[in-house]
């Protein structure tokens, strides 16, 4: 009982402040991922005007004239706006991998500050489409934005999982993924036509990514920088000791300065761990194959598909205002996070990805169901319907928010920069991946094109089942030790599985 007070009195201001500031990366990076899919007929439509050549002409007869019929866009219309889809992805990809670097060389509150300015120049661009050449200032924009989010993605867990106590740092690692899917939901609503997804004011849309970096620059002066990058990697033990005070309130620190001492001279022993070194080190293998197959599987899941092509798949269910389900999906995929920062703590985190993961792949087979049959039973595009709400819940439950945060608990302080940047890296190319192909697949392989999606799931989850450890309560030196021994938590079959892994992998 008394130790669980104390963990209760952890939560403090400073600590809610440090937490939201640093979260608004995370709701810019959802306000990227959803921005882009209300207006995406009247963009394509600017698009075409500009290709043309004749944007004034057309504008106008468009406007003046009562014509029901839509002009057939130019080929490269759906080309442009592909890369303005999925050149975010690329950007996140390519800075991905510079996390660690910025995040050792300027300390996490620096390099969040630092990297907002990509943030407020990917804004400008895209704010200023309609002076220019639309298509090619909104692409530079998406790749500019991209950059940040992607060093974004893997800042934002790196300092929450390095200032949050170990009773809290599920929970409060799971507000990443809740800011993600607000920034998503955000952007949906203001992207309705009566607000600013309109012929006018898209570009004002788009822009206010900048918004929340403002902000975020503003309230990170405010915040203190993480006790175990002081100590850790700048060996400042009083400055550390401070922090940790400011961030958990009447508190000792006595104890924490030991776990991170031991770290520190575990981390002097092994030296730096560079991304090479992280891959050719038996050491790292098993946690960093948990890590990439987890990212991997968020990604693979199919709930980017969703989020970038929501609108299309109610449209061909048969849904009469698909914009508006897909501000349903939002609003879902909003209360199922914010379910899931309660639940990580209480249930785990294995159980959470392995209930999510198997949820998601019933729910696949029952959308690739409905989307066949609609054009032969009547009602059943409702199943579809239904299906993606499900699917999305599922989603947020484990799969969705977990792999953000779990690759800072799997590692130690040493290899953790180079491992939250290959699997951002990794979850970064995946995400390039389906935004890229998803409608080529869909056009090729028609309302089957789940059932792929539903096999992956299938895969994780029985690689969930045999070789995700559970992390909730263990400090980063327990995790390590399960993984040395070759131990997971897993049940019967599961256990006998890795044991016998790990004596194959010390034999190599």
């Amino acid at each position: 009982m008394d130790r669980k007070m104390q963990n209760e009195k952890h939560l403090t201001g400073a600590l809610i402040l440090a937490v939201f500031t640093a979260v608004l990366g995370s709701f810019q990076y959802g306000y990227g991922i959803g921005v882009i899919n209300a207006p995406q007929q009247i963009i394509e439509k600017h698009y075409d005007r500009i290709l043309r050549g004749d944007e004034v002409e057309q504008l106008e007869r468009s406007i003046n004239t009562n014509a029901t019929e839509e002009e057939e866009l130019l080929p490269s219309v759906t080309t442009y706006w592909s890369l303005s889809v999925s050149i975010f992805s690329v950007g996140g990809m390519v800075s991905s991998f510079f996390v660690g670097w910025i995040a050792d060389k300027l300390g996490r509150i620096k390099a969040m500050i630092v990297v907002n300015i990509l943030s407020l120049i990917g804004a400008l661009l895209m704010g200023l489409a309609p002076y220019g050449q639309a298509h090619a200032l909104v692409i530079a924009g998406r790749l500019v934005t991209g950059m940040y989010c992607g060093l974004a993605s893997g800042l934002v867990p790196m300092y929450v999982g390095e200032i949050a106590p170990t009773s809290l740092r599920g929970a409060l690692g799971t507000l990443h993924q809740l800011a993600i899917v607000t920034g998503i939901l955000i952007s949906q609503v203001i992207g309705l036509k009566f607000i600013l997804g309109s012929e006018t004011l898209w570009p004002l849309l788009l822009a206010l990514s900048g918004a929340p970096a403002i902000l975020q620059i503003i309230l990170l002066f405010f915040c203190p920088e993480s006790p175990r990058f002081l100590y850790i990697n700048q060996g400042k033990e009083e400055a550390a000791k401070r922090n940790l005070k400011k961030l958990r309130g009447q508190y000792d620190p006595t104890r924490e300065i030991a776990e991170m001492k031991k770290e520190k001279d575990e981390a002097a022993s092994e030296k730096k761990v560079s991304i090479i070194q992280l891959f050719k080190s038996s050491s790292y293998r098993q946690p960093l194959l948990v890590a990439l197959m987890l990212h991997m599987s968020q990604q693979f899941s199919g709930i980017n598909a969703i989020f970038y092509y929501s609108t299309s798949i109610f449209q061909k269910a048969g849904i009469g205002q698909p914009v508006y389900a897909t501000i349903g999906v939002g609003v879902v995929n909003t209360i199922a996070t914010v379910v899931s920062v309660f639940l990580v703590e209480k249930a785990g985190r294995r159980p959470l990805i392995l209930v999510g993961l198997a949820g998601m792949c019933i729910c696949a087979v029952l959308m690739t169901i409905g989307l066949a049959l609609q054009s032969q039973v009547y009602g059943i595009s409702y199943l579809s319907m239904v299906a993606i709400f499900l699917f999305v819940v599922f989603f947020e439950i484990g799969p969705g928010p977990i792999p953000w945060f779990i690759v800072a608990e799997l590692f130690s302080q040493g290899p953790r920069p180079a491992a939250m940047a290959v699997a951002g890296c990794l979850n970064w190319t995946c995400n390039f991946i389906i935004g890229m192909c998803f409608q080529y697949i869909a056009n090729l392989c028609g309302p089957y094109v789940f059932i792929i999606f539903a096999a992956l799931l299938l895969g994780f989850t029985l690689f969930t089942h045999f070789k995700v450890p559970e992390t909730k309560g263990r400090s980063f030196e327990e995790i390590q030790a399960e993984f040395r021994k070759g131990r997971h938590t897993s049940r019967g079959g599961a256990k006998a599985f890795t044991e016998m892994e790990y004596l194959g992998s010390r034999d190599a």
